[in-house]
């Protein structure tokens, strides 16, 4: 087929510059086994046998247009959406090669595994401390205040906020301005030490400086984090991942190295949507 070409293909500056990485992406272990799933909203399949494996220590960015199932199947990867009645599920969802739907999963402790940071920013009414040690409080995961003190910082240090609220802890999460707040958000799913970080659309809503904050921490956070955002931002897509999934209507269509998506992919619908033909 053709290669997809013109202005409005996204650049792949951040791909380049992740040419040198040690270790390719392709050789690092299976994280995720999605194996034929199908995810139903009563009588209507949102998600038709979806099979991806995702590997550990790299960014997979899911795109394609609003309402495809790309939401809904980051969801999946956690069982967030067990929340929402009339909800079932077909096929399984591997982590470390345990069937998340299997029998007998603690779905409390696949969450502090899987954690999920939202599209809106969502902190709590409370300190910039309490909210982050918030999980750790509740799950037991600090036994003094010493430790919990130390898992905060440690927190917001991975979430490059440490230096901007250090000496402001105690002062209400709610009064920081929105990009800080969604990396506030990311700091509180990361106390609990979690193996994959789940992002849906987690800058959509900043601006462009706050945008790019999130990004370049996105791509520090690989280092130690299985990460799969959701995004519109096809710019976006290109700069923070290593492989890029994209659906349609519920389908996934294609999923490969982010470079061959946006400049080779296989598969002309594929072509037609990175190169701005419909979406």
């Amino acid at each position: 087929m053709s290669t997809a070409a013109g202005p409005t293909v996204p650049s792949l500056s951040g791909v380049a510059a992740r040419a040198g990485q040690q270790t390719p992406a392709a050789d690092r272990p299976v994280k995720i086994d999605a194996q034929h799933l199908n995810f139903y909203y009563g009588d209507t399949r949102a998600l038709e046998d979806i099979s991806v494996r995702i590997r550990r220590n790299i960014v997979t960015a899911f795109i394609g247009p609003s309402g495809c199932g790309k939401s809904t199947f980051l969801r999946t990867l956690n069982r967030m959406n067990d929340i929402i009645p009339g909800t079932r599920v077909e096929g399984k969802v591997l982590i470390d090669d345990t069937d998340i739907y299997g029998p007998g999963v603690d779905v409390v402790a696949l969450r502090r595994q899987a954690g999920m940071v939202f599209q809106k920013s969502n902190p709590f009414p409370k300190s910039v401390f309490d909210n982050v040690a918030y999980g750790l409080r509740i799950n037991g995961m600090a036994s003094n205040r010493s430790e919990l003190a130390g898992r905060v910082e440690e927190s917001l240090k991975q979430a490059a906020l440490w230096d901007e609220v250090k000496d402001r802890l105690d002062d209400s999460a709610l009064a920081m301005s929105g990009g800080q707040q969604q990396r506030l958000c990311i700091a509180r799913a990361l106390a609990v030490r979690p193996d994959i970080l789940l992002m849906d659309e987690p800058a959509s809503a900043l601006d462009p400086i706050a945008t790019q904050r999130i990004e370049e921490l996105v791509y520090d956070l690989k280092k130690a984090y299985t990460i799969v955002i959701v995004t519109h931002n096809m710019q976006q897509a290109a700069r923070v991942s290593d492989y890029t999934a994209f659906f349609w209507l519920g389908r996934l269509v294609e999923y490969d190295r982010t470079d061959k998506i946006f400049t080779n992919p296989s598969e002309k619908l594929t072509e037609d949507y990175v190169t701005g033909r419909f979406g």
